[in-house]
């Protein structure tokens, strides 16, 4: 396989980075900024809430529906191909939302975004880690947490701002002119990179693999408020168990299979990726909890529903300083079971009586979440594929994002169900359930640090005589880093 590139106006390094986070704070800030506008969009298009929860449910469902085949995509007709191709639909499919005129409109758009969404974080971060080395990657904290976690904390209390002040409109209007110059910047810098996957597309895989991603994700997200007996949902939740299980077979036994779960038997990466299950569990059930907590139950506006988790976006600015100063002296393992159970304890504060009722409180806890638990989550996601080579690059991405997004739909409906059945329609003046809830998260949360044990010890070094500040041999360079990245 063959292919030419123009060479790139910037550097490719400084292209990729800039690219990759304005795409993935879009998708980040996606998946939460419309939470708090929920009440509101019911409200506009006269639907209860139950059908508005539909806006959320159809971007996780599609989410979930395209990450089985965003590694093979990217390998195949190329990483910067793919990328760029899901972030233009991501941007238009943003505009779409913001002039719905009715929900259905709107479902459908988001659907797309979805969509979008789950081919951009996989194929995002392959290029992002095929750029740097594992014993460059620590450098990438600060990169790292604004799309992985500052973004979904800073969705609650943008999207409150927006709906309050402007309309929920904005929610999706703010996506486009970041969305185009992302485009435009990643034409003109990022470096092709098509690895050529092995052999035919796994069909069979492929059939087996998405709907049945597709169908856990709609059971989780609407079993809690419709009721897991409702043929709807307890039909997509067998069926897409069913189908699960039949995938995993498969993947196992084919030659050349869409995913490749033996990668997850690598012992530090099948370690991170359970850890980003469980971390994203905890994390998403919180964010998940809190505004509803506010508005149900405390009469709170949306504006104070998202402010009421927004210290925790700060916390996790100062996690990325403490993962690059720490990871390197400190190792994986030592940085991480400490952050979860801190992080657990935490969480179990938050469900106190008495201290979800004081904001200070809980802007002083969301705080603390923001610094522990991001470290977690920044430590896991930079020494998990220390040990995936190039080649398996795409597919460990693919593969480490969908049991994140599995595992925050089932933080999400955990949460839902202990709230009452997922009933948040209503005004409910007890806050019992949601401690209860809460306490749920920080149970998630405890026993990632037993996960976490498995990680490895030490960070991961530099090759020897390894020196980035001595000049490169003439070969190498820049001229070398700009050339085209083209194998098969």
């Amino acid at each position: 396989m063959s292919g030419l590139l123009i060479r790139p106006r910037i550097r490719p390094r400084i292209a990729v980075v800039l690219v990759y986070t304005a795409a993935m704070c879009m998708n980040g800030l996606d998946s939460t900024i419309v939470n708090p506008a929920l009440f509101t969009i019911a409200g506009d298009f006269g639907r209860p809430l139950s059908a508005a929860n539909t806006v959320e449910t159809a971007f996780l469902v599609a989410l979930a529906v395209g990450l089985p085949v965003a590694g093979w995509l990217g390998d195949r007709f190329g990483t910067k191909r793919v990328f760029l191709g899901a972030l233009t639909a991501f941007t238009i499919a943003s505009a779409v939302c913001g002039l719905a005129p009715d929900l259905t409109t709107l479902v459908v758009a988001r659907a797309v975004q979805g969509l979008a969404g789950g081919l951009l974080t996989p194929v995002g971060m392959t290029l992002l880690f095929r750029a740097f080395p594992p014993h460059e990657r620590m450098k990438l904290a600060k990169v790292l947490i604004v799309p992985t976690a500052l973004m979904p904390a800073l969705g609650p209390p943008l999207g409150g701002l927006l709906t309050e002040h402007l309309s929920w409109h904005w929610l999706f209007f703010v996506n486009v002119p970041i969305g185009a110059a992302a485009v435009l910047l990643g034409v003109l810098g990022l470096r092709e990179h098509v690895e050529g996957p092995e052999g035919k597309f796994d069909t069979v895989g492929f059939w087996l693999a998405t709907p049945a991603l597709g169908l856990l994700v709609y059971a989780l997200g609407f079993g809690p408020s419709q009721g897991w007996t409702r043929p709807a949902v307890a039909v997509s939740a067998a069926l897409g168990s069913v189908l699960l299980v039949a995938a995993v077979l498969h993947q196992v036994r084919a030659k050349t299979p869409l995913l490749k779960l033996r990668l997850l038997a690598d012992r530090v990466y099948g370690s991170a990726s359970a850890l980003a299950g469980v971390t994203a569990a905890g994390l998403m059930g919180v964010l998940f909890v809190f505004p509803l907590l506010y508005q149900a139950s405390l009469g709170a506006s949306a504006l104070d529903a998202g402010l009421s988790v927004f210290p925790e976006a700060v916390g996790l600015m100062l996690a990325s300083q403490v993962v690059d100063r720490l990871l390197p002296r400190l190792g994986p393992r030592l940085l991480t079971v400490p952050a979860l159970l801190v992080a657990a304890a935490v969480f179990a504060t938050l469900a106190i009586p008495g201290v979800a009722e004081n904001a200070w409180s809980v802007r002083g806890l969301m705080f603390l979440i923001g610094l522990v638990l991001g470290t977690a989550v920044l430590t896991v996601q930079i020494s998990g594929f220390e040990s995936i080579g190039p080649a398996d690059m795409g597919q460990a991405m693919g593969l480490f994002q969908i049991v994140r997004t599995l595992g925050g739909a089932l933080g999400i409906a955990a949460c839902a169900a202990v709230i009452g059945g997922g009933h948040v329609t209503e005004a409910a003046d007890d806050p019992g359930p949601y401690r209860t809830a809460v306490w749920v998260t920080a149970a998630l949360v405890a026993a990632g640090a037993l996960i976490a044990l498995r990680l490895p010890r030490e960070a991961p070094q530099p090759p020897p005589f390894d020196d980035e500040d001595a000049p490169p041999p003439p070969s190498e360079g820049l001229a070398a880093e700009e050339a085209p990245a083209v194998k098969g």
